[in-house]
């Protein structure tokens, strides 16, 4: 078998970022809603201040799979890490890419000196929710998600 590489995402990888994320809104039913493309991903993720970092999990050239992340503040705990989407090709699930991207956010979490790692899940995404769970993560239903939208 070989050997699948965790690291640092770079501009390069931008396409089969894109593509996952394409991916995963399709699964997400929610294949509309990516407006995000290249050239903005490029100027945000590897800009003058970049808006976001992310780690591929990579097999012979191939990346299988992704981890998108950056610091948030909480006016209670100070630094976290949040991330956005953590995102394996569906045809490389079940070979524990997902643990591997996941452990590296956390080593990266506790790197930076973070005092939590926050993310979302759908709540009719029992795999996902089984897989955080697995971690101890904790769930917490009494809060709600609110967002405005500008176009």
């Amino acid at each position: 078998m070989k050997e699948i590489v965790i690291r640092e995402g770079s501009i390069d990888d931008l396409d089969a970022a894109l593509t996952l994320i394409q991916e995963l809104a399709i699964y997400e039913k929610a294949e509309g809603e990516v407006i995000t493309d290249l050239e903005s991903m490029k100027r945000d993720g590897f800009g003058e201040h970049p808006a976001f970092g992310f780690f591929v999990a990579e097999e012979s050239g191939e990346i299988l799979g992704m981890a998108l992340h950056y610091v948030k503040y909480s006016t209670w705990k100070g630094k976290c890490l949040f991330l956005e989407d953590l995102i394996v090709s569906e045809k490389h699930r079940r070979r524990g890419i997902g643990g591997m991207l996941f452990h590296r956010l956390i080593e990266l979490a506790k790197e930076r000196g973070v005092k939590r790692m926050e993310w979302q899940v759908l709540d009719w995404n029992a795999p996902a929710i089984e897989f955080y769970k697995k971690y101890q993560s904790t769930i917490e239903p009494e809060w709600l998600n609110c967002k405005l939208v500008f176009d």
